[in-house]
């Protein structure tokens, strides 16, 4: 009984994905976790194999063969690098949610200072973390800055060893933390050795309770950025609580940007929960490039006091 109670659960939610995608917050968090949530399946199906329950297998084999097509587009995104990215100019990027911290952890400090990156993002960042950052003395290598900390889980920090200009805050009017509009994305332009480059950092709300119409305000408005300025030369990167199990996130997608990670082969490389307990078991923060930049090289590390890995990653710039 419990077996069929599970597979029925599983397919009504695989239903829903079908033909009411991220309709409701339910919805929306089953299917930014396709890649685990349905693994239930499995096991009633192995149980239902062991004990010879066919009709059993055959409902939980649907299930399982309904979560491989959600999931095959991301796992199968990997590609070649363009050969114009062998000889471009890159960009090492470094973007962290540090998740409310009071101070900033020394151990970002020493992770910035060992892979030198030439952008630096910060969402979730404080005043106090701000204070503290200030302090290190990290920022002398990196004069071009683009600052809107905040308390609680609203706040950006942007700093770059070359020029950034343009630099602006877009927000939404949701109340949150006792603020009435609640910013989501830094938009600024980015000078490189391989020319300009429209900077997007982004960090959503996460899909819950009642800010899930707010998530997908949000994640509209980064398309509607991504329409309006084009897709050709743009980094974006950072926290956007959603994964190609969300709709608004494949939609940045369709709009011609390409996944970093999937596109190296790294779609299994989870940055959410950072615990030690439980393992990452989702990837919500991402890199993300149009079609003159291409990410060369990313990677996860654990983050230092927040629940978030971070990521490094080297990023072509077609000239």
């Amino acid at each position: 009984m419990l077996g069929w109670i599970v597979v029925a659960v599983l397919a009504g939610f695989a239903l829903l994905r079908i033909v009411a995608w991220d309709s409701l917050e339910p919805l929306i968090v089953v299917n930014s976790l396709s890649a685990v949530a349905y693994l239930p399946a499995w096991v009633v199906a192995a149980g239902a194999a062991v004990g010879r329950r066919w009709w059993l297998l055959g409902a939980a084999g649907i299930v399982i063969v309904a979560q491989l097509a959600f999931v095959a587009p991301e796992l199968l995104a990997a590609s070649p690098l363009p050969q114009w990215a062998a000889h471009a100019p890159t960009v090492r990027v470094f973007d962290a949610n540090v998740d409310k911290s009071r101070i900033f952890a020394p151990g970002y400090q020493q992770a910035i200072e060992s892979y030198r990156p030439d952008v630096i993002a910060f969402e979730e960042f404080t005043p106090e973390a701000n204070a503290s950052l200030a302090a290190t003395g990290i920022l002398h290598s990196y004069p071009f800055q683009c600052s809107a900390p905040a308390p609680q889980a609203t706040g950006f920090f942007v700093a770059s060893r070359w020029r950034l200009s343009d630099c602006r805050i877009l927000s939404v009017h949701q109340e949150y933390y006792g603020l009435t509009s609640t910013p989501y994305m830094v938009e600024a332009t980015l000078t490189t050795p391989g020319g300009s480059v429209m900077l997007r950092v982004v960090h959503t709300l996460a899909p819950l309770l009642t800010v899930s119409n707010e998530w997908k305000t949000v994640l509209a408005g980064v398309s509607s950025s991504i329409r309006s300025s084009g897709t050709g030369r743009i980094l974006m990167m950072g926290d956007f609580n959603a994964t190609w199990g969300n709709q608004s996130f494949v939609t940045l997608l369709h709009d011609g940007l390409t996944d970093g990670a999937a596109a190296r082969g790294q779609a299994l490389a989870m940055t959410w929960p950072d615990g030690a307990i439980v393992p990452p078991f989702v990837r919500i923060d991402h890199v993300l490039t149009g079609a003159s930049l291409a990410v060369v090289r990313i990677a996860t590390s654990a983050g230092f006091g927040s629940n978030h890995h971070y990521l490094t990653a080297s990023v072509a710039v077609r000239k």
